[in-house]
């Protein structure tokens, strides 16, 4: 139901008609109806035409995951591009390392291939952001993607050389990827109020978060099907052929210009554009907390570094222990995300965001006490579930509060914070592991967050009291 709660009174005029004659004298003259934005059309009749408004996304009461967004065919074509390339990127991701220790024998060099991609992440996700600030984003989204699927061709190339492929040409090539995917993805995430509306915000994040979900659950597992079967080139040609779907789909966007505008692009702009950004968030204290929050919660119980270390000593007796720690995070956020219907309700998006780390990092106390592996699992499949809730709500604040001509640079900043804050949090647990335990390596920093939370809500209180429909009421 998209109409109005109930029928106007019987001999009322209809909502939106002028009344009949002229208004009695002293009343105030009728009011026009807000102008709604127009939304995409649908690309099949025409890509880069304007539709007729649609009504705004249903509230669904349900528990379910909201699917109300992919009746917008703008999104729906963002949404099976993400859907199209998250299997192949997760194969990629798995190849990648498995094909340098297949070369090198060597797991440092494995552990160098991740710094290899990383560093292009971090400088191209806050320049990738400045970009999608200042040209068309459907422009942008599909020269990355061209330039991504032309990289994972190359990487089939690479594999099939003599030898199993070249060490050096093989960190060339995923430098690149993970560059392109550096620019791509702030543009991406930056579309979405435009396509959705602000209210449909939190319920497309649900979705595409969750599909990512599932793309780290499925396509490792293929992957590994695939690697076993000595067909690691496969891995590599999957990836190419979804980033070539994902292409295909995106050029039915109309044009997506950041505040309805753009201008000419200048890498001197762009990496001023960097530290404008950075002077705007410093005067936004809700969306500084976004990245803050997160970073706490993941430098102080990012639990994967001790996975190896538990899987061999407390859980030794299970079998495939080490692949159950790895999945249990992701399965409680998969779980999470298909019953998401109400996350996409929420209205004090501050204070839930708070709420949901306070779960993760009580769920990771439990997680570093847990005596047995499905002990273990669930406590990690909770931290997954509270983490979801965090990052569905973290994004929508930083797409809705943030004005348009800015959504790119903080999707930028967001896509290195999410990127870089697991790997300090891999340091933290490692290095507080060997010197005292796994167990204080866990439980100090579970304790540490609730604090933190605790904390952030007493000096922060525009965070605590944060709510939605002030967004969408402007």
């Amino acid at each position: 139901m998209s109409g109005p709660a109930g029928d106007p009174p019987p001999g009322d005029p209809p909502p939106g008609d002028p009344p009949p004659g002229d208004p009695p004298p002293g009343d105030p003259p009728p009011r026009e109806p807000p102008p709604r934005e127009p939304l995409p059309a649908d690309p099949v009749e025409g890509a880069g035409e304007v539709a007729e408004p649609v009504p705004a996304p249903v509230r669904r009461r349900g528990w379910a995951i909201d699917t109300s967004p992919l009746r917008n065919p703008g999104y729906r074509r963002l949404f099976w591009g993400v859907t199209a390339t998250m299997i192949g990127q997760q194969m990629t991701l798995v190849a990648v390392p498995f094909q340098v220790y297949a070369l090198t024998r060597d797991s440092l060099l494995v552990g160098v291939t991740s710094i290899v991609a990383l560093v292009p992440l971090v400088v191209f996700g806050l320049l990738g952001g400045s970009i999608a600030d200042a040209m068309d984003r459907r422009t942008l989204m599909i020269v990355t993607g061209v330039g991504s699927a032309v990289t994972s061709a190359l990487l089939v190339a690479q594999a099939l050389l003599p030898g199993g492929g070249n060490l050096w040409l093989l960190w060339v090539l995923a430098a690149a990827v993970s560059g392109f995917t550096a620019v791509n993805q702030p543009a991406r995430s930056a579309v979405i109020p435009a396509l959705v509306g602000p209210e449909g915000v939190p319920a497309a994040n649900a979705l595409a978060m969750t599909v990512r979900q599932a793309g780290v659950i499925v396509g490792p597992l293929l992957a590994g099907v695939l690697i076993g079967a000595g067909d690691l080139f496969l891995a590599y040609v999957v990836d190419a052929v979804t980033l070539v779907v994902a292409v295909v789909l995106l050029r039915g966007l109309p044009p997506l210009p950041p505040g309805g505008r753009t201008g000419p692009l200048r890498l001197g702009a762009a990496v001023r554009g960097v530290g404008e950004g950075f002077a705007f968030l410093r005067t936004q204290p809700v969306l500084l907390m976004t990245f803050v929050v997160d970073v706490i919660a993941m430098l102080f119980a990012w639990p994967q570094a001790v996975f190896p270390e538990l899987s061999e000593g407390r859980y030794a007796g299970s079998p495939n222990s080490l692949g159950w720690l790895y999945a249990g995070v992701s399965i409680g956020a998969l779980l999470m995300g298909l019953t998401s219907g109400w996350v996409s309700r929420v209205d004090r998006q501050g204070a839930v965001v708070l709420a949901a780390i306070v779960v993760w990092g009580l769920a990771i106390v439990g997680f570093g006490l847990a005596p047995s592996l499905w002990l273990a699992v669930l406590c990690l499949a909770v931290a997954g579930a509270g983490d979801m809730v965090s990052a569905v709500l973290r994004s929508s604040m930083l797409q809705t509060a943030a004005p348009d001509e800015m959504r790119g640079r903080m999707q930028g900043v967001f896509l290195v914070v999410v990127a870089g804050g697991p790997r300090l949090g891999d340091l933290r647990a490692g290095a507080v592991a060997s010197a005292a335990g796994v167990g204080v390596a866990m439980v100090s920093g579970g304790v540490v967050i609730v604090v933190a939370m605790v904390v952030v809500a007493l000096l922060v209180p525009s965070f605590l009291h944060f709510r939605a429909s002030q967004v969408v009421a402007r």
